[in-house]
């Protein structure tokens, strides 16, 4: 595969799976801040962790902003 083609890069999170993705303790949508690497959910005042380009969508795991 080509390294500058379509293929993915393992470890960046893909901005689509914003259009499925919602916080899990709300139900609510996410955004997406790349700099930290996480999706924040605003209406539960939480941070999810992108580990690796996968979203850890574990409310344990999140951080409360």
């Amino acid at each position: 595969m080509s390294a500058a083609g379509s293929d993915p890069v393992i470890g960046t999170f893909d901005v689509k799976l914003l259009e499925i993705l919602v916080c899990p303790m709300t139900r609510t949508p996410l955004v997406y801040d790349a700099d930290a690497q996480e999706l924040i959910s605003k209406a539960a005042g939480v941070a999810y962790p992108i580990k690796r380009g996968v979203p850890v969508m574990l409310i344990e795991e999140a951080r409360k902003l």
